[in-house]
């Protein structure tokens, strides 16, 4: 169970907070870092398996508790305002193979704004937010 939920939670990471990828790999941190999750999400597997839950449940809210915190991501919230707003620089990234790297240097770019507003789901669709990372995301580019 534990490997599993390692390997399931590494591949949220590397899809949707790649650049907590790098940074955790940078430092060597990923065994780290996944260990520490998943010894702290033990508790409850063991509670939800010991009320007999199937594996397939208890592994699915195991990973929602342990990816709270990634949600929502950075990551696809700029690739989609670059794919909707920056079409030609989107697809230049994209053909050149940067896109991923580029993508990661604007989530550093645009932290301040993210922290400012307290990016999270409930305002991850605010009009204000996006007009602002819109901009930043502008003077980025240019």
């Amino acid at each position: 169970m534990q490997t599993l939920l390692k390997e399931k939670l590494w591949a949220f990471i590397v899809h949707n907070n790649p650049e907590l990828m790098f940074n955790l790999q940078e430092d060597y941190l990923v065994t780290n870092y996944l260990d520490s999750k998943v010894k702290d999400i033990m508790p409850l597997a063991e509670q939800l398996l010991s009320e007999n839950r199937p594996g397939y449940v208890v592994e699915e809210l195991c990973l929602e508790q342990m990816t709270e915190e990634l949600k929502p991501s950075r990551y696809h919230y700029l690739l989609s305002i670059l794919e909707e707003e920056f079409t030609a620089d989107y697809e230049r990234l994209r053909e050149s193979g940067t896109l991923t790297y580029e993508v990661v240097n604007l989530i550093n770019y645009c932290k301040d704004i993210f922290d400012g507003y307290g990016f999270n789901t409930a305002n991850e669709e605010d009009r204000q937010l996006r007009y602002t990372v819109i901009g930043q995301v502008h003077e980025y580019l240019n």
